[in-house]
């Protein structure tokens, strides 16, 4: 299991989350509603993590994750935990189901929290991930930027920064000091997940963008900006990945279009080691906005998490195949298309789903790539 050889983002690689398993959801629950201590949902909470560890090096991953097990959401308990971020509760129809959730706008001031709970957490699974290394994931600024800020009608209706430069500015300035915080903590493996991204193509969201006064082609520009910026002072011993998905909620999808119109942007951003791109159906396009690639790596997410079938692998193999017309099989690596629960619920599989499509993108990938 050693990563002395390895090169991240590894030949087979997962994005990060996990099925809840019933005791955590029972234990949430049972917290929600008062029955028991914050330190006794903690203790649930440490136990399933240290048991999920386990299961993925015993699977054989080279890098492990918490599975998000003490997050309600992908995104949203990262940004809860920025200083001038207010969360807010509604229903939404987006995904296409009416369903509670949770949104977040900047209400002041924007910057780190040197004290911010994901740094302890990251800290936990590096203590239990020996000798895996140990993946921490957060969402990209530019979720910030665009429903924080860009889409929201409360900040729209009480702005905080007089341009959006100076809101830039902080932006930056707060991930800069979120990734050293990382590193200082022993953190060596970084993704940056960041859906935002998708409502620089997709049409419903471009006119969304138009309808609050700015332009999304602009922003094209100012999100591969604001990420450059942010990763401008990344310790040269960190890798740090990129992971695009069009939506990951109960097996539902968010965004529509081509990864052709943010290619050329997103692939210019010489600091990332690696872009995971989902490519598990029709809707993901085709390979040909990979020729955009410079020297990093792509994962393709040619395993659905949305649901329990398992590909074939000679399909995957010849899909694989056909995106090295675009860019050299050597850079091309293999994982899922997203995580298995962005939101705590989940996606529409079972455990034992989970553990074979993960051992699925294993097997394939070693018959693939030699160094894998």
């Amino acid at each position: 299991m050693s990563n002395n050889n390895q090169k991240i983002p590894y030949r087979y690689d997962i994005v990060g989350s996990f099925l809840r398993p019933e005791s955590l959801k029972n234990a949430r629950a049972a917290f929600a509603d008062g029955s028991i201590s914050k330190d006794a949902l903690i203790e649930v909470e440490d136990q399933t993590i240290i048991e999920l560890i386990e299961k993925q090096k015993a699977v054989g991953l080279h890098a492990v994750t918490d599975g998000e097990f003490r997050r309600r959401w992908w995104h949203l308990d990262f940004i809860a935990g920025l200083n001038g971020i207010t969360v807010y509760d509604f229903q939404t129809t987006a995904f296409g189901i009416t369903t509670d959730a949770q949104g977040t706008y900047v209400s002041g001031p924007l910057s780190f929290s040197p004290t911010h709970p994901f740094l302890d957490h990251f800290r936990f699974t590096q203590k239990h991930a020996a000798p895996a290394l140990a993946k921490q994931t957060i969402p990209g600024p530019n979720m910030i930027f665009l429903d924080s800020l860009i889409l929201s009608k409360q900040y729209n209706e009480n702005p905080i920064y007089t341009s959006l430069e100076t809101f830039k500015q902080d932006l930056i300035k707060t991930y800069q000091e979120a990734i050293q915080a990382f590193y200082d903590a022993g953190c060596r493996y970084l993704q940056l997940d960041d859906t935002s991204w998708g409502g620089l193509f997709d049409e419903r969201f471009r006119d969304l963008i138009k309808k609050n006064g700015l332009d999304a082609d602009q922003l094209l520009n100012d999100f591969q900006e604001v990420t450059e910026r942010c990763l401008a002072n990344k310790p040269a011993d960190l890798a740090v990945t990129f992971h695009f998905c069009k939506g990951n909620f109960q097996s539902h999808w968010l965004y529509n279009g081509s990864y052709e119109k943010i290619a050329k942007n997103l692939f210019s951003i010489k600091a990332f080691d690696g872009f995971f791109l989902e490519y598990d159906d029709e809707r993901s396009g085709g390979f040909e906005p990979l020729k955009e690639l410079k020297k990093q790596r792509i994962v393709l997410g040619l395993i659905t998490t949305k649901n329990g079938e398992l590909e074939d692998p000679t399909t995957i193999g010849e899909r694989i195949n056909e995106a090295s017309k675009y860019v050299p099989l050597d850079q091309i690596c293999l994982s899922p298309q997203c995580g298995f629960a962005s939101t705590h619920e989940g996606n529409h599989l079972t455990e034992e789903d989970q553990w074979k499509k993960i051992e699925l993108v294993k097997n394939i990938a070693e018959t693939i790539w030699q160094d894998a």
